[in-house]
């Protein structure tokens, strides 16, 4: 185990987690989304549909990097809220196994209560299924590795030393 950095490392940490989320987040969407039937190009033009609408789906290849691309964004993102949260709420980066799923359930219903609703994605009916599969997703593949970069790499002001322990 290597020792703590000597001072902290919030943009290492929220690289890191946005890396790792992304990486997950997709990955788990390709094998489960995939086994419903869902060819990896249409979920990629999908997360593009936020920002094109319908039009994703008619764009082939370009539009499919664009969603591979957005989901980085969208991770680093969701990395970065929580790393800087994690600055001052000692209990995220000392809790990241606990702190961690709880945050990636509060990213998912944001994602479907006010990201998804102001952006241009088609709106779809309410699926239980789906839904649980969601948070399922989110606790596991964004929450859990977010909290666990931020863990190894920042730092909370309370701690005063790296959080890596």
């Amino acid at each position: 185990m290597r020792p703590a950095p000597a001072h902290p490392a919030p943009l290492r940490a929220i690289l890191w987690g946005g890396l790792l989320c992304g990486a997950l987040d997709i990955t788990a969407a390709f094998v489960i989304y995939g086994a419903m039937g869902l060819p990896p190009t249409r979920l990629l033009q999908g997360i593009a549909s936020g920002l094109l609408g319908p039009r994703a789906f008619a764009g082939g290849v370009p539009t499919a990097l664009l969603g591979f691309f957005s989901e980085f964004l969208i991770a680093t993102g969701t990395a970065a809220v929580y790393v800087l949260a994690g600055l001052w709420m000692v209990f995220l980066t000392r809790r990241p196994w606990l702190a961690g799923p709880l945050y990636g359930i509060a990213v998912y219903w944001f994602m479907q209560l006010v990201v998804l609703p102001l952006s241009r994605y088609a709106h779809r009916r309410f699926s239980l299924r789906i839904t649980l599969i969601g948070i399922a997703i989110h606790m596991v593949c964004v929450g859990l590795p977010i909290a666990l970069a931020a863990r190894r790499f920042a730092t909370c002001r309370e701690q005063g030393v790296a959080s890596s322990r």
